[in-house]
């Protein structure tokens, strides 16, 4: 297998002030920071989340557009991403050894980040110093295997519902559209291995869905661009909806989570990254990118791109590989959606309903942890992941309306951990297969990651960059 591409590395003249002001960490911390303050103000002017203002409600305007924006990308960039990954795998040596490796590392990293919430579910007990006023409320979704089964199926080839309803007060009648997102994986998935078993006439249409796939990445590119601005009214909607005082009244429940979230992301990834001979700095200034847009945009889906271009441009994973790896792991790797999330919540719901768990039921809820990730599906939030746990052990379901007041606080840490896993496990099988390109996952981190540049050659061997003068050549670090 040939090793990444790499360009000559073009000289960054900017000055220290212009590079900190285009550094994409920057204007995310700085959005946050934004964020939470014009936050604050719309609360001291009087708004709530039942009693909107103009200002928190051109906070809220922002937030959610950015959030559409993304969602709209999703569902073509999950078709297009799963059949160019599994086509792929025609060009990669060892296709099926390196696909089961990587589930296999997939279901190790689930394994260890579950027993990692179970123990703080237990030791830290978030269920029994849950603060007072807290309500059971209905799930709005709910998640069993047997819906979960149900729900592969699917009923069109997009998988999509249409769902009406009728205003009681006027009798007008609203409709939505929404896509299945597991039934859309299910369609590509079995779309990607026919086109693979129908060889070479099937070679057109994987060239055109190849073709769309970069056109939708850059899409995103676009999209990605403005994440600082989308991240200063998610921010400042979620300090003026929730408040302080859900906040506090779960504040055990959170900080569980976070450490749990922050002890596989600081210590067990370095640990695995360590124990196979490669850097930790390295890997974490390579991943970094990924894991501040995962962060943002509370979708695994929405990062996708991202995240395949770290793992290949700053990881050294090869190309024919990260393009299946990758998007297999942000639909089905979720190490914070579906492993410490689940755990702890469940041990959570158990606690203040007080109610005992035994050992059978913890083992319940690795086994779910581990084989059930796919039904977080990419998206945002994991709340069908832990309606399915709680289903598969036999707790109340009302227990997830204790936890939806925060639950998009928490889905940015979950998400982030998750990213930084999907790049992970790549990184590792690409290094114990001996593919990985380690000159490139040593190299420095310089650069614009978001700058505008042709992916790759073509097979005419001519740079596409230097056949465009407005386009800006992306460093070595990051091609």
């Amino acid at each position: 297998m040939s090793s990444t591409t790499r360009a000559e590395k073009a000289p960054d003249t900017r000055g220290p002030a212009r590079k900190l002001l285009t550094s994409f960490g920057f204007q995310i911390l700085l959005s946050l920071v934004l964020g939470v303050a014009v936050g604050l103000l719309a609360v001291s002017l009087g708004a709530s989340g039942t009693n909107p203002t103009g200002l928190s409600a051109t906070l809220d305007t922002i937030g959610s557009s950015y959030v559409t924006l993304l969602r709209a990308a999703v569902v073509p960039l999950i078709f297009t991403a799963i059949v160019a990954s599994i086509s792929n795998l025609r060009r990669v040596q060892n296709a099926a050894r390196l696909a089961g490796q990587t589930l296999l590392w997939f279901a190790i990293t689930a394994f260890i980040a579950v027993t990692i919430g179970i123990v703080l579910g237990l030791v830290i007990q978030p269920g029994s110093r849950a603060g007072e006023g807290l309500e059971p409320g209905e799930p709005y979704t709910v998640g069993t295997w047997w819906n979960f089964l149900l729900g592969l199926i699917p009923q069109n080839f997009l998988g999509l519902n249409v769902n009406s309803s009728v205003n009681p007060e006027t009798g007008a009648v609203a409709s939505s559209v929404g896509f299945n997102i597991l039934q859309v994986i299910v369609v590509a998935a079995v779309v990607g291995i026919a086109a693979l078993k129908a060889g070479k006439k099937a070679e057109p249409f994987l060239a055109f869905t190849e073709s769309l796939l970069k056109i939708i990445q850059r899409v995103l590119w676009w999209i990605i661009r403005i994440a600082p601005i989308g991240t200063f009214g998610l921010i400042g909607a979620a300090v003026v909806k929730y408040g302080w005082d859900k906040l506090t009244a779960l504040a055990w429940f959170a900080g569980a989570i976070y450490l749990g979230l922050a002890l596989v992301i600081f210590v067990v990834y370095p640990i695995l990254v360590k124990s196979h001979g490669l850097s930790i700095k390295q890997y974490f200034s390579g991943v970094w990118p990924a894991v501040q847009l995962g962060f943002v945009s509370r979708s695994s889906i929405g990062t996708l791109p991202l995240t395949e271009r770290v793992t290949e441009r700053n990881l050294g994973v090869p190309r024919g590989y990260a393009s299946f790896a990758v998007p297999l792991g942000a639909t089905t790797k979720m190490d914070g959606c579906a492993a410490i999330y689940p755990a702890i919540a469940a041990i959570f719901v158990a606690q203040f309903f007080d109610i005992q768990l035994n050992l059978v039921q913890y083992l319940l809820i690795v086994i779910v942890s581990v084989v059930g990730s796919a039904a977080t599906a990419g998206t945002t939030g994991a709340i069908v992941m832990l309606t399915l746990t709680l289903s598969t052990l036999g707790l109340p379901l009302e227990g997830v309306g204790l936890l939806l007041a925060i639950d998009p606080i928490l889905d940015m840490g979950r998400t982030a951990v998750n990213v930084a896993g999907q790049a992970l496990v790549p990184t590792i099988v690409a290094k114990r297969e001996g593919i990985l390109d380690e000159e490139l996952y040593n190299a420095p981190r310089n650069g614009l990651p978001f700058a505008d540049d042709t992916d790759e050659f073509d097979d005419t061997s001519v740079d596409a960059d230097a056949a465009d003068p407005d386009a800006t050549k992306e460093p070595a670090s990051i091609r």
